[in-house]
């Protein structure tokens, strides 16, 4: 598996477990992802990049859940699965932030990320709205 698709499982993990916990740090809970699983070795691309991932989650967040909202159709961000949300704010900091990552990537990645960790209906949820969000965004 390559670095930037663990650490966008990692950042997932850690972004699930800070909504569970609002008092732990996020370096504590990227920390726990990592701990937690399997993989013997660290690779310092995918440490870097889940990083960067949470902290841009984390700073963005009030925007981030406004475009979620902005363009959910008959859906409360508070109604979302924690999966489906925390896929929908990675995927939408990468959009807005992230530049240097295409669209067609972000978007598959989050779709990737919500058959793995969602929901039958994850993939299809999160495609239709990173998709709406990524138009407005005026993302080609």
């Amino acid at each position: 598996m390559g670095a930037r698709r663990t650490g966008r499982e990692r950042a997932l993990q850690a972004l699930y477990q800070l909504e569970m916990t609002p008092s732990s740090s996020a370096m504590d809970a990227l920390e726990s992802a990592w701990t937690a699983s399997e993989e013997g070795k660290r690779d310092p691309d995918a440490v870097r990049f889940a990083r960067e991932l949470v902290e841009g989650v984390q700073a963005h967040r009030a925007e981030i859940d406004r475009l979620i909202e902005a363009h959910s159709h008959n859906w409360r961000l508070d109604r979302m699965s924690r999966i489906d949300r925390n896929v929908l704010r990675v995927g939408i900091f990468e959009l807005k932030y992230r530049p240097d990552i295409p669209r067609k990537v972000t978007i598959n990645e989050a779709v990737e990320l919500g058959k793995n960790f969602g929901t039958e209906e994850s993939s299809a949820f999160v495609n239709g709205l990173l998709d709406r969000v990524a138009v407005a965004l005026n993302k080609a």
